[in-house]
């Protein structure tokens, strides 16, 4: 595989971002410029330090300088939704935006974390989530989306904790309107779960908390833990998780498949997905995962 930088950038250069605050611990324009270095696009792909305030600005501006799209993190995905000039079926039935089109159309806003997160949790924790009981950490952007898939996956229960529990009794009432025979509560089970899902940005710095209460709900009552945040490979929670003996997985996966769906969306070509996960693993681990 030729080396992105290969590729000398020129006038004709495609460019792609992700916009997000923080962003500095971002793996995803090493998995996308790498990508494109396979395919032999002359596209790059950069990260960009957005504040909330200037989102729309932000992402008005790629449009004006002919961008062919952007990806958005924390905290941008619900924001997003009233930014762009037209919403794909998959933002629609998921409420959040983390993938932008640019075209002669304007700005179309997806949603791949949806597919993403159910996919990696099949692959790397070999959860079965139809009938299993999962307590959701997060009701942001990447929260609600979790949230609203786990119910079309016909989960048997979901416990939704957020810091503000107004968020989640939003997200339990719209999972009973839309889901009905999802069993959905905002709280902490009061026995045992199949599942921790972390959704929340606790973790990404050292000094973080952990997302999760432990004297509300103990690692000891559950099987598997998942964390969305990739940097650090371990967080807090999956380490105690770890030693708690629980199966453990973080955001790779879900960084991965939605990173995957997002560079198909704008380029049209398939996706090298062994290239992309390569990547991410070099640029994670440092070439092997432990």
């Amino acid at each position: 595989m030729p080396p992105p930088e290969s590729i000398a950038i020129n006038a004709a250069t495609r460019l792609c971002a992700v916009f997000g605050s923080p962003i500095r611990h971002s793996a995803s324009p090493a998995m996308h410029n790498a990508a494109f270095a396979a395919l032999g696009l002359n596209w790059r792909y950069v990260a960009c330090e957005v504040d909330p305030k200037n989102l729309r600005a932000a992402i008005e501006g790629a449009k004006t300088m002919n961008f062919a799209g952007i990806n958005l993190t924390v905290p941008h995905k619900l924001l997003a939704v009233d930014m762009v000039d037209a919403l794909d079926a998959s933002a629609k039935k998921w409420g959040a935006v983390n993938t932008i089109l640019f075209n002669e159309k304007g700005a179309t806003g997806f949603n791949t974390d949806a597919d993403a997160i159910v996919t990696s949790l099949r692959e790397d924790l070999k959860v079965e989530l139809r009938g299993a009981k999962v307590l959701l950490l997060g009701a942001g952007g990447a929260g609600r989306t979790a949230a609203l898939k786990l119910a079309a996956e016909n989960v048997a229960e979901l416990f939704l904790v957020n810091r503000t529990r107004s968020k989640a009794e939003e997200i339990a009432a719209e999972i009973k309107k839309q889901f009905p025979t999802v069993k959905v509560s905002v709280g902490h089970p009061k026995s045992d779960a199949d599942l921790i899902l972390n959704a929340t940005s606790l973790g990404l710095k050292a000094d973080d908390a952990s997302p999760l209460d432990e004297k509300q709900f103990s690692l000891k009552q559950t099987r598997a833990v998942y964390d969305m945040i990739y940097r650090p490979a371990e967080t807090k929670l999956l380490a105690a998780a770890r030693v708690a003996g629980c199966k453990t997985a973080n955001g790779l996966g879900m960084l991965l498949h939605q990173g995957a769906k997002a560079f198909e969306i704008w380029t049209g070509k398939p996706a090298p997905l062994d290239v992309m996960r390569r990547a991410l693993v070099e640029n994670i681990y440092g070439g092997a995962k432990s």
